[in-house]
């Protein structure tokens, strides 16, 4: 489902009414605030899930040494 412009004017005189002019401002600024909070968030949950495959592969690192060390042994 595509929009095409005569819907997007149609919607946009639909928000015009609804709020009036006067907020409109105040409405996309509340927006803009909301999508740089997602942002935010997706980047510090891709940063953690980062820091994890780091910290697992560390890990499995440690563990491959110490089982090689014990087969030398």
């Amino acid at each position: 489902m595509k929009l095409g412009v005569q819907e997007l004017i149609i919607i946009l005189i639909v928000v015009i009414i609804i709020f009036g002019p006067t907020q409109i401002p105040k409405l996309t600024k509340m927006f803009g605030k909301s999508v740089k909070g997602f942002k935010d968030g997706m980047a510090e949950e891709e940063e953690e899930l980062a820091a994890e495959k780091k910290a697992k592969k560390s890990e499995s690192k440690k563990s491959e040494e110490a089982a090689s060390e014990d087969e030398k042994e």
